[in-house]
């Protein structure tokens, strides 16, 4: 995944710039970077990695040498951003969230005009540098920008640096947001609204799916008007967004807790107590807990200070081990205890086996898990949420291959989609059976979006349904 922020004022930027990336941290945890513009000394950028320290201490030093009243930033998973560029639209840096799918086809039309892409170390191309080569294949931003959206297959939202104002221009059909916030000094640009609260700024607007504006420290103005499509990823709602987020006007917070109340009342199991995995859990766990009437409580801790989120070593015996040593038991809140714990999902299931391995281990009787989206039964073609997990690393069709004895055919994989079908209960069953759950209970996809509490058509479910 990936987020970015960006600030037009008209006095130094580079303050609301720092805290603003910094506020999307939770979206990103490799790469870091910031570009700024000032009229006097011109175009200044860094990068840094991320991996190992977060955003404020690497990038101490750039807030207080860093000077402009324009700039961009970002947090982000996977390529070095934001990119600077030199064309014959000038000196421009970009950054951009999304996915590209069909990148061998254009990085192939693109090296047959001679142009020349830098490769990364895994031997892939730099996303955002393939986005500035489209974009430079047309004679000015706004037919770039246009060319890049009609082209690209899959997401792509995108900030672009300029002398002269700042480019902002949501994916096509919306997947991933762009809120706009004002203050008397300018206008900033973000993914996450809540980044620019705290730092005096009110929100403005948003753009729409495929809108595309310009922003300086006098205001915004629309270039491309917004399209009336929109497919905006509801795994946003889920996990990915903090609980103080909030995309199309409903609540990060508000969703994960309508979750929660939705798997309570179907479920039939009664615990002792109701825990969130935290913390992406616990809202979804208040939920249930307050539908249910069984008490709320935290019988294990995550563990945070100096364990940077990505930090991993390189051996698997020694992963496993860290990831239980963020854990810390409460165990006269375990132990004899028969716990109903809430995820916000399960992937590969990994992680949450050795979980509730955990728990066993200090004491629990039971472990019940509620998951609260839908089996991950098909990988993300739009977002990064899933680029490093092919579809057959989910466990969902992992056990779906051991019940078919093979790759089923695209109907029998929509028959583990369906609830109410005899495979679905069947895989299921199978998934609680290996992750060593008492019992297993999955979101359903018509309770998941009664949750987010939008149109069906404009929310994009294609991870759990397979229809785009």
């Amino acid at each position: 995944m990936g987020g970015f922020f960006a600030a037009a004022t008209r006095d130094d930027c580079v303050f609301d710039l720092f805290f603003g990336v910094d506020y999307h941290s939770h979206l990103g945890t490799r790469r870091a970077g910031l570009a700024v513009y000032d009229r006097e000394s011109g175009f200044d950028r860094s990068i840094h990695n991320i991996e190992n320290s977060p955003f404020r201490t690497k990038f101490t030093e750039e807030s207080r040498s860093m000077h402009g009243q324009y700039g961009i930033g970002c947090i982000s998973d996977f390529e070095a951003q934001p990119v600077l560029m030199r064309s014959h639209h000038g000196t421009f840096a970009i950054t951009t969230v999304g996915k590209i799918n069909n990148s061998d086809e254009i990085v192939n039309t693109i090296l047959n005009d001679n142009t020349h892409l830098f490769v990364m170390r895994s031997g892939d191309i730099n996303q955002t540098e393939l986005v500035a080569a489209i974009i430079n294949r047309k004679e000015n931003f706004i037919e770039g920008i246009r060319y890049a959206q009609e082209i690209i297959e899959g997401s792509m939202s995108m900030m672009i640096l300029t002398p002269k104002g700042i480019y902002l221009a949501r994916d096509k059909y919306g997947r991933t947001p762009i809120f706009v916030g004002s203050k008397d000094d300018g206008y900033c640009a973000a993914f996450e609204s809540f980044s620019y609260l705290n730092l005096g700024y009110s929100d403005h607007c948003k753009l729409g799916p495929g809108e595309v504006a310009v922003m300086t420290e006098d205001g915004i103005k629309t270039l491309i008007a917004p399209g009336d499509e929109m497919k905006i990823c509801t795994f946003l709602w889920v996990y990915y967004g903090y609980p103080s987020s909030s995309y199309e006007g409903i609540s990060v917070e508000k969703m994960r807790y309508n979750c929660g109340m939705h798997l309570a009342k179907r479920d039939n199991v009664i615990p002792d107590l109701v825990a969130g995995v935290p913390d992406s859990g616990t809202a979804h766990a208040m939920g249930y807990a307050n539908e249910s009437g069984v008490k709320f409580s935290r019988p294990f801790v995550k563990y945070t200070p100096t364990w940077p989120r990505s930090f991993m070593p390189t051996y698997q015996t020694k992963r496993d081990l860290i990831a239980k040593m963020k854990l810390i038991p409460i165990h006269d809140l375990i132990e004899g205890k028969r716990l109903m714990l809430i995820d916000d999902s399960i992937v590969r299931g990994t992680q949450l086996r050795e979980t509730t391995e955990f728990l066993y281990e200090s004491g629990a009787k039971e472990v019940h898990i509620r998951t609260a989206c839908p089996p991950l039964v098909f990988g993300c073609k739009y977002l990064n949420f899933s680029r490093s997990t092919s579809e057959m690393e989910l466990i969902t069709r992992r056990v779906i291959k051991e019940l078919e004895g093979g790759d089923p055919d695209e109907k029998t994989l929509m028959e583990y989609t369906d609830p109410d079908s005899e495979k679905y209960k069947i895989m299921v069953d199978k998934i609680c059976e290996q992750l060593h759950f008492t019992s297993l209970m999955y979101h359903r996809l018509d309770d998941l979006i009664d949750s987010v509490g939008i149109g069906e058509d404009k929310l994009c479910t294609y991870c759990w349904s397979g229809k785009e």
